[in-house]
């Protein structure tokens, strides 16, 4: 490809046409801006991406949209500015956390341990909920945090510092780990109260422990499927307990009486 203006090349698409690339190399590190119809708006690209890179004066707040770079195009040149790590999604790295940004106030927080997964995969938004693909599919970032699709904030979880974008793992608090599965108080006591959805939600009972609570959840999936329920219920995996104590457990537990008669409702 000829070179022209600095920090620009030229390129064919498939149908012939021309365009521009804008790109430069800093600690021998090169970087890829963006590809432009005109060959004046890559060379402008190019320069505000080395005077950020080489004015450490320049912030992330100071984004304009007016800029030729993208906001995220952005955040990975001064993180690589300040940190001497280049990343392609719009992560800053702190010194024991780091921030993915959608804007300048608008981000996740996420601890370091997270930080290479999300180097490597970029957040989408739709609806309110936050996904990434991973080995093909569209996964929701919160079910890496042990926080399930259905999962109501305040009552299966919630964010201990009150912010929902720090998914920091200490700052989440699970509440209802188990499917079907409900913590509440009764005369003062802890308690879990199970209900499984059928054409409504239907009651399976109210027990002392959580461990009970998620069994008698998989005993109701198992009744209501011998009843002909067809519905892709997905069972509580109990960790860490032995078949044995599960079995003694699954024969003990008690559930509503609807659930054995339900064939006949």
């Amino acid at each position: 490809m000829k070179q022209r203006l600095s920090g620009v090349y030229t390129a064919k698409r498939k149908d012939g046409t021309t365009y521009f690339r804008a790109s430069l190399t800093y600690r021998n590190k090169h970087i890829s801006l963006g590809s432009y119809d005109q060959e004046q708006e890559a060379h402008e690209t190019y320069l505000c991406g080395l005077q950020l890179l080489r004015d450490s004066s320049c912030t992330l707040d100071d984004y304009d949209v007016s800029s030729p770079l993208s906001f995220s195009k952005w955040v990975s040149l001064i993180n690589f500015r300040d940190n001497g790590i280049y990343m392609n999604t719009p992560i800053y790295i702190r010194p024991r956390f780091f921030y993915y940004y959608f804007s300048p106030s608008d981000f996740f927080i996420f601890d370091m341990d997270d930080l290479f997964y999300y180097a490597s995969r970029k957040i989408s938004r739709r609806g309110g909920h936050y996904f990434v693909a991973d080995y093909g599919m569209q996964i929701n970032i919160m079910s890496r945090y042990g926080i399930k699709n259905y999962a109501v904030e305040n009552r299966d979880y919630r964010f201990i510092n009150g912010n929902r974008h720090d998914l920091r793992y200490e700052n989440i608090e699970i509440l209802n780990r188990y499917n079907g599965v409900c913590a509440i108080s009764q005369k003062g006591k802890p308690r879990y109260q199970v209900k499984i959805h059928v054409k409504g939600n239907v009651t399976v009972g109210t027990y002392a422990t959580e461990a009970e609570a998620a069994i008698a959840y998989n005993k109701a999936i198992d009744l209501l499927k011998k009843a002909g329920v067809d519905k892709a219920y997905t069972p509580n995996y109990m960790e860490g307990m032995s078949p044995a104590v599960y079995a003694d457990l699954y024969a003990s537990v008690k559930v509503s009486a609807r659930l054995y008669n339900y064939r006949s409702e």
